[in-house]
């Protein structure tokens, strides 16, 4: 099956375009509101001249990160299915820059970190080896003080822009073709209105105070 993945939960955005596992093209730019997600699909698909009507899968980093940019990706994942019914797959970022961090062979108790703004951040902890992959703690949202003070232990932190922040750190960003080739072990695919940006924030709503009448 071919799949087309997006990647856009960071400033690094980007698009591949893999069958059997294989990474046939991919294509990246800088992040932002300008990013010209369909040029790099159309570039994707002229690189491994492979038309619209081959694509079996869209796979889309849910991440957390840039909810701008997620929400680009699943815009575009959920107009191709309406218009296709192409299958549908929603993977996290944070499990993609693991499998990157193995792929560049960081071994060993690796930290991921990832902004969540209003001075805190996204962590998840792997265990990495050369054979395996495990999450050891799920993702949750903890301050900087947390990631400054596993840091300052020595441990492994990796991230988009992370040493922008800790010096000590990684800068990996999640990456299409890493979201192509892990969704084609997958089979868990989804209906579009199914697919979610991962925030693990809870939503709070304000209710407006009512409206006073000015003395004329």
């Amino acid at each position: 099956m071919t799949i087309l993945a997006l990647e856009f939960s960071s400033s690094q955005r980007s698009v591949a375009l893999a069958r059997g596992g294989r990474v046939l093209a991919e294509a990246s730019e800088a992040g932002g509101r300008e990013t010209h997600a369909f040029g790099m699909i159309e570039r994707v698909l002229a690189a491994a001249n492979i038309g619209h009507a081959e694509i079996g899968c869209l796979a889309v980093g849910l991440g957390p990160g840039s909810y701008t940019g997620i929400r680009v990706a699943l815009a575009i994942a959920q107009g191709w299915q309406l218009a296709t019914g192409v299958k549908l797959l929603g993977l996290g970022s944070a499990e993609c820059l693991a499998a990157q961090a193995q792929a560049e062979k960081i071994f060993g108790r690796v930290n991921v970190v990832i902004d969540a703004q209003r001075g805190e951040f996204y962590l998840a902890t792997f265990e990495i080896s050369a054979d395996a992959l495990k999450e050891i703690a799920p993702l949750k949202i903890v301050s900087v003080a947390e990631i400054e003070s596993r840091a300052a232990a020595g441990e492994i932190l990796i991230g988009p822009e992370a040493t922008s922040r800790f010096p000590s750190g990684k800068d990996l960003f999640p990456q299409a073709a890493m979201l192509a080739t892990r969704a084609a072990q997958r089979t868990d695919f989804v209906a579009g209105e199914k697919l979610e940006p991962i925030y693990l924030r809870e939503t709070n709503f304000v209710k407006a105070p009512p409206t006073r009448t000015m003395a004329a």
